[in-house]
């Protein structure tokens, strides 16, 4: 196979595959970074839910709390290693000690579970307790909610459910648009008919003046399209108006004539005349 090289020097070959490696990087791999949690019911559902969330991947959100004694940062990353640690989804780091770490949920044991507007996010399988919560393992719960104005909000701490004897877990809250529904649109069948219209006449006028101007070579009023239909259309109109709207007499009527005096003389003689025996 021949290789044709550019006039820098370059392959055009070689530019070509490195191109197209990085569209197939940037592509196909990146949307598939929720493919790394392992959800443990592999439903199709908790799958779309997870799909939802693609845009919060590949990203670290810290928040920090500090409680009476205890000062504690927190991060979390969705699908994939939280601060760098090997399958955590969400870490705790004490600031006296910050080269130590508590995994509080791992991104290999997922759940997810979404409504219109938010996704609750579950990692399990965590540190177990030292002395609390009946020595279970830590559970992480972040709740995603909608935030059309938020792409990736901050990570807040809601609590640390500690003082039961099972099932403890730590709560989080996000903002993020991500999860917001599609904006559906509130124009009306009749609306969007109306639009529809208007956009025909537009080019209707348009065409039809740029048309008559250009190629037929009118002037003043011969610009519009049609023009001498519309003047016939406009005079039809306005005599069938006349016609229905007004209440004037097509037609006149016939003069009243008045009856004079000498017929009211006459006609009784000629009666008279019947009258006479033959």
């Amino acid at each position: 196979m021949k290789v044709i090289s550019s006039p820098s020097g370059g392959s055009i070959l070689v530019w070509t595959l490195a191109v197209q490696l990085v569209l197939c990087w940037n592509g196909v791999y990146a949307t598939d970074n929720t493919q790394d949690c392992k959800l443990l019911s592999e439903s199709d559902t908790e799958q779309k839910v997870l799909k939802r969330l693609e845009p919060l991947t590949r990203k670290n959100f810290t928040v920090e709390t500090n409680e009476d004694s205890e000062s504690y940062t927190y991060v979390f990353q969705l699908c994939g290693d939280a601060g760098g640690v090997p399958g955590a989804g969400v870490i705790q780091v004490d600031k006296k000690t910050p080269k130590k770490h508590v995994v509080i949920g791992m991104y290999n044991e997922t759940k997810a579970i979404g409504g219109s507007d938010w996704v609750m996010l579950i990692y399990g399988n965590g540190d177990a307790y030292v002395s609390r919560c009946s020595k279970e393992r830590r559970n992480a719960i972040i709740m995603i909610s909608c935030s059309r104005t938020t792409d990736m909000g901050q990570l807040e701490v809601v609590t640390e459910e500690r003082k039961r004897n099972r099932e403890c877990f730590y709560l989080f809250e996000l903002d993020s648009s991500a999860v917001c529904p599609p904006v559906q649109s509130h124009l009306s069948t009749g609306s969007i008919i109306l639009i529809i219209a208007f956009c025909l006449l537009a080019v209707y006028l348009v065409g039809g003046f740029l048309y008559q101007r250009l190629i037929v070579g009118a002037k003043g009023m011969e610009q519009f399209p049609n023009y001498a239909f519309w003047v016939d259309f406009g005079n039809l109109t306005a005599d069938g108006c006349d016609f229905v709207c007004r209440s004037r007499n097509r037609e006149a009527a016939p003069a009243y004539r008045g009856v004079t005096a000498e017929a009211l003389a006459e006609e009784p003689e000629e009666r008279d005349d019947h009258l006479l025996p033959m």
